[in-house]
């Protein structure tokens, strides 16, 4: 096998990097500024990409053509939203086709490691497992309790088999139980995260109170509650085209210009598809205040950072895990784990 060679701008941890890699069977062999033959793809060069929020079991419900209200509560709220009354009725199989269609759109698209938060308690945990056997994408599975209250059986099984716990807001749970299963995962030292001030503001100081790791939406968070959230060194996940079906949006601006890391991620697969490239330039399109640079860093730098998943690094020896764009439209040119 030849050698083959991309060039353009490398996305570093530390910015932009003008050269090229050279690489074969599957491995980035060599790097350095100009490539010794002429390169199969030219743009910017950067590491595959994190969606850090999705909830892809209710995948199946697109396919369905269901109106769906524009209502989060209506829609999501456990346990009575239309999501999850669809998820009772829904067969396995329905299901797991579903998760593995929007599996393979990310796979497709270049991402190579999502964070889902699983519904239905260890069996949706089991369910998610099947579908990823036989694929070559990593997923870091938050679990969560089956109903809206705390068990230390359930629970340290769902820690066991997942790397942590995602739950429904503050407003979903009687705060006592929720507490609970946040120190559970704590004392455990796996990750807890939560969605917080999705379609009402919600109070920080009592999300802040339960230690979480990663933070999803604040929608409608104050400068303040932003403010504490920075203090407090807590990623934010935003979902800008969920959020924006719902008629909400998040002030990104304002999460910037606090010093908030941002991350993105597609949210429900029935309103989106999870390619997060499109959520990343549904951004651009919304926020003139980000440099490529930037947007790109939150679907690869700081999610893995986030979510303590670092298998990222464009140099020799490594995998050749990355991706090449076209530097006006930042569109996809080169999909190397595809390939």
């Amino acid at each position: 096998l030849s050698m083959d060679y991309v060039s353009g701008e490398i996305l570093t941890d530390s910015g932009f990097k003008r050269g090229y890699l050279g690489f074969e069977n599957n491995e980035i062999v060599g790097t350095g500024v100009s490539p010794p033959k002429k390169p199969i793809c030219t743009g910017l060069i950067v590491p595959t990409f994190v969606n850090a929020h999705t909830h892809i079991g209710d995948s199946f419900i697109r396919k369905r053509g269901v109106e769906l209200p524009r209502n989060v509560e209506e829609l999501v709220a456990p346990p009575h939203g239309l999501k999850h009354k669809l998820l009772k009725e829904a067969s396995e199989e329905e299901i797991n086709a579903g998760m593995k269609e929007s599996v393979d759109e990310m796979i497709e698209a270049g991402v190579t490691c999502f964070c889902d938060f699983r519904e239905n308690g260890i069996k949706g945990v089991e369910q998610l497992k099947t579908v990823l056997e036989s694929t070559n994408i990593s997923s870091l599975i938050l679990s969560r309790p089956e109903g809206l209250n705390y068990d230390s059986g359930e629970v340290e099984n769902l820690l066991s088999n997942s790397q942590g716990i995602g739950t429904s807001s503050i407003l979903d749970w009687e705060y006592s139980e929720l507490e609970k299963v946040a120190k559970h995962a704590k004392k455990r030292k796996k990750i807890f995260a939560i969605h917080a001030s999705e379609r009402i503001r919600e109070d920080i100081d009592l999300i802040l109170n339960l230690k979480p790791d990663v933070l999803v939406h604040m929608a409608c968070a104050t400068e303040s509650d932003l403010v504490l959230v920075k203090e407090n060194n807590i990623p934010v996940v935003v979902c800008p085209r969920s959020n924006a079906f719902f008629g909400l949006k998040a002030d990104v601006n304002l999460m910037k210009q606090v010093g908030i890391d941002i991350v993105l991620g597609t949210d429900n697969a029935m309103l989106n598809s999870p390619n997060i490239l499109n959520e990343m330039t549904y951004l651009k399109a919304q926020s003139n205040k980000f440099s490529t640079e930037e947007l790109l860093n939150m679907i690869t730098y700081i999610p893995r950072k986030a979510l303590n998943w670092d298998d990222c690094i464009l140099g020799p020896n490594s995998p050749a895990k990355f991706i090449v764009l076209d530097k006006k439209s930042l569109r996809s040119l080169y999909i190397s784990v595809n390939k």
